[in-house]
């Protein structure tokens, strides 16, 4: 098929193309910068805003058979607008161009964060068990869940439409969690909120692209999956502390055992909001009352619903995945 992907340079974007072009199709990536990695992948590249409703009109006017929309805007902080442009308009224009030409499948890059309700835990349960997040503390999110919406709302004879939620994405090729978690155990700065021992689902980023090939290979008007979403990870929960010091122990950095409380990081996340919004100060907080809820609370979901509807059943395990992760980072020991 002639796919396109949106953000193909991201993270997920990279694994994505990777993944399509291993299984013989012809992929293009529409982003806002060019990334020589893509290059050298041979997908041709697409350069435009999704904020632009004319530039993402023009780049799905080339005869694709089907989109993956990846891009979106993530992290913990920027202004509410910043985040709706991208999230919201962004997907609002990906679905008019896939009407506007025809193009009859569009696969959707979503979160668990539009299922995240303060500290309630999700344990073991399917995206039909578990409503939408409400009164939720963080941009991304609440503008995911909107856009999220929108896209299953979208589904119909014409236009067959899934989202997928993909749980904490890591491996060989993180810019985004592990940099920030090496930096910040090689400071001394980071801590496990409450004590770590709340079990959470991630996803090793093979599997990640894996669930969204198998979703696209069964999408069709009327599929299983049409018009729904679903939980995506490697169906392993591990305690918070056993995933970060994995991760760490695999880059070489410090593992974390100091702890702080709930409530005072609910707290600190809530002064640090605070100053950063009054304030002019660089970067992300430290610490938002979102992700102070996150990282103490318990997350971990079925993948039956994926394996039913689609066929997905992770390739690639936890123990699996950090030592591919340790390679990709550790040089191997020169024997004399």
């Amino acid at each position: 098929m002639k796919l396109l992907v949106t953000g193909g340079g991201g993270f997920l974007g990279q694994a994505l193309c990777r993944a399509l072009l291993a299984r013989g199709h012809e992929v293009a990536s529409f982003s806002r910068s060019r990334h020589a990695a893509l290059d050298a992948l041979g997908v041709r590249q697409l350069q435009g805003d999704l904020g632009d409703a004319d530039a993402v009109l023009r780049a799905f006017s080339e005869g694709f058979d089907a989109v993956l929309h990846n891009a979106a805007k993530a992290g913990t902080w920027g202004s509410y607008q910043s985040y709706f442009d991208a999230n919201v308009r962004g997907t609002r224009n990906v679905i008019a161009a896939c009407r506007a030409h025809g193009i009859g499948r569009l696969v959707h890059t979503s979160t668990p964060s539009v299922a995240h309700r303060a500290t309630r835990p999700v344990e073991g349960a399917s995206a039909e068990e578990v409503p939408y997040g409400e009164g939720v503390k963080a941009h991304y999110a609440t503008t995911k869940i909107i856009a999220e919406r929108e896209v299953l709302a979208a589904n119909d004879t014409a236009l067959a439409t899934v989202a997928l939620r993909p749980r904490l994405i890591w491996g060989p090729g993180d810019t985004q969690i592990l940099p920030k978690l090496v930096e910040r155990a090689r400071s001394g700065r980071l801590r496990l909120v409450g004590s770590g021992d709340n079990r959470i689902d991630t996803t090793y980023i093979d599997n990640a692209a894996q669930a969204h090939v198998d979703a696209l290979a069964a999408l069709h008007p009327g599929a299983a999956c049409a018009g729904r979403a679903y939980f995506i990870s490697n169906g392993e929960p591990w305690p918070l502390r056993e995933v970060l010091n994995g991760l760490l122990e695999a880059a070489g950095a410090p593992t974390v055992e100091k702890t702080i409380p709930f409530g005072l990081a609910y707290a600190l996340g809530g002064l640090c909001e605070g100053l950063w919004t009054v304030l002019p100060l660089r970067g992300e907080p430290p610490m938002t009352r979102f992700l102070a809820e996150q990282l103490s609370t318990a997350h971990w979901y079925s993948m039956a619903p994926a394996t039913r509807d689609f066929g997905y059943v992770p390739q690639v395990s936890m123990a699996e995945g950090l030592a591919r992760l340790r390679a990709s980072l550790r040089p191997p020991t020169m024997v004399p």
